[in-house]
């Protein structure tokens, strides 16, 4: 068996020596480069690929699911910290039926059915059932939210009275809900959605209203409208209530502009800010008008009339005498002679009119607007310059309505300097939730940029090589001839006795000794 390997080993070292240098390296590198090429493709055909089946789960539910698919036999990867998990893609699907029909993801809830698992034969204590039951009720009030669109985890914490005999209705303590929610991405709930959130919490716990709910979100706190019964007025300090106020007059253009913008840009590709100031100073305004009836020829109403009507007759009373000219008469006076009585009338007429009198109370409103900016940044991918324009032209129409009772006279240039349209990049690296996503195509481009860079650097340095074995060659050649001394090895059977003729050799002669490890090498 040791012949017939020498043997083989002799062929090969026979093979391998009939080619030169230049050719040896190419065919080491040429097997170099299939080898990579052979193990790269069998790691990229027979790697299994893995999909996400669940993510942001909790510890418990990442163990129940844990615990599943290590008794079916199905591989799994647990990511981002051991919330996530990953199956193979071929049983993704099958994983995900399986354990939906078997409720395993709770999101750490529990419910009803978990009073009747933990029965005891034995029987509880009341305290043990009350702590069992708010923990019930916390859980099936959360599996009911996670069930509402757009929300992706939910969490409940709800406080019950105590019953007490001796309590009346008013000093009876209330039961109080507190709700945190978290929204999937890209989500922004309406009021319709947000008032489906506060009755479904209301119905579920007996004798709980909706002031007593509280709901948060990742951003801010949730506010129920009045139609459902919540409080119009807003707690606190006046000047909470201003900020209150704003905030929601804010929140609402902010909520619009997203709706109406995320058909045309997405609702993850813009960032919406508005600032506003608004005036809450109330005014109170009283008017007095005396308006004429418009049926009555605008004289007002007849409320006196008087008329009045006068006659008088007399006769001459004074004596008959005859017009002379004597010395006691006036000349050309008037005879009296021949005179008949008088007579006059007298009509009077009086009317009295009472205008028409309105009294006007005008209150104005205290939350007028003074002034408002709005800011958008869009995702400049897709963006064109007509598309930024229109965007433009909405937000100044939109600011043009919400201050036309400020009092200001606004130009177009005014307006156009409170609205503000940015357009950048939001592009960013996809990372996956165990890490980088890399395809097969990403792999087999690693792979060719790879084997190119193996072969150039497998290339320059065969050249390095030859590059310092010529400068060698011709440093050797400018040498001056020196008689090397000659060893007769053949004449020479142990090699212990050429080891002591070179060792002599480099101690009595060193120059020669080292002219002659030229010339071997030169010749090899």
């Amino acid at each position: 068996m040791s012949e017939k390997l020498a043997r083989m080993r002799d062929k090969a070292k026979g093979f391998w020596n009939q080619y030169s240098k230049k050719q040896k390296w190419v065919l080491a590198a040429s097997a170099g480069l299939l080898i990579i090429v052979i193990i790269l493709l069998t790691v990229l055909f027979t790697r299994t690929e893995y999909e996400l089946a669940f993510q942001d789960l909790d510890s418990t539910d990442s163990q129940a699911i844990m615990e599943y698919l290590d008794s079916s036999g199905i591989p799994y990867k647990l990511q981002n910290g051991g919330t996530s998990i990953s199956v193979p893609s071929a049983d993704a699907a099958k994983v995900k039926v399986a354990v939906g029909s078997q409720g395993l993801v709770q999101n750490g809830s529990i419910g009803f059915s978990e009073l009747s698992k933990n029965a005891s034969s034995i029987g509880t204590t009341d305290q043990e059932f009350n702590v069992k039951y708010r923990n019930a009720l916390n859980g099936e009030v959360q599996q009911l939210l996670l069930g509402m669109q757009g929300i992706q985890r939910a969490k409940v914490l709800i406080n019950l009275p105590e019953e007490s005999v001796f309590l009346n209705d008013s000093d009876k303590e209330r039961a109080s809900a507190s709700v945190q929610l978290t929204f999937k991405p890209s989500f922004r709930p309406k009021q319709e959605e947000i008032d489906s959130y506060f009755n479904l919490v209301k119905t579920a716990v007996p004798n709980l209203s909706v002031d007593d709910i509280t709901i948060t979100s990742q951003t801010s706190q949730l506010t129920p409208s009045a139609e459902i019964g919540g409080s119009s007025a807003v707690s606190g300090t006046l000047l909470d209530q201003q900020f209150e106020i704003q905030r929601k007059f804010e929140n609402g253009i902010k909520t619009k502009i997203e709706q109406f913008l995320s058909t045309m840009v997405g609702m993850d590709k813009m960032v919406v800010s508005v600032v506003s100031s608004l005036n809450f100073d109330q005014k109170t305004q009283q008017e007095s008008l005396v308006k004429p009836l418009d049926n009555n020829d605008n004289k007002g109403i007849i409320i006196s009339e008087e008329n009045t009507a006068e006659s008088y007759t007399g006769s001459d009373g004074s004596t008959g005498g005859v017009a002379g000219v004597g010395d006691t008469d006036i000349a050309n006076y008037p005879s009296t002679s021949g005179s008949t009585g008088s007579s006059s009338e007298k009509t009077q007429s009086m009317t009295n009119y009472e205008p028409s009198r309105v009294t006007v109370n005008t209150t104005f409103a205290p939350y007028q607007v003074k002034d408002l900016s709005i800011s958008v940044a869009v995702d400049s991918e897709g963006m064109t310059e007509e598309k930024q324009q229109s965007i433009q032209q909405k937000l100044v129409n939109d600011v043009r309505t919400l201050l036309a009772d400020s009092g200001q006279t606004l130009s177009d240039e005014d307006l156009a300097k409170r609205v503000s349209v940015i357009s950048e990049s939001f592009s960013v690296a996809d990372v996956g939730s165990g890490g980088l996503s890399v395809s097969s195509s990403s792999l087999a481009i690693a792979a060719i940029v790879a084997l190119a860079l193996l072969g150039g650097g497998g290339y320059l340095l065969y050249r390095r090589r030859q590059k310092a074995k010529e400068e060698q060659e011709l440093a050797v050649a400018d040498l001056p001839r020196v008689e090397t001394p000659t060893i007769d090895i053949d004449s020479v059977t142990n090699e212990n006795q050429v080891r002591k003729q070179l060792e002599g050799l480099a101690k009595r002669k060193p120059d020669e000794f080292v002219n002659l490890l030229r010339t071997w090498l030169v010749d090899e």
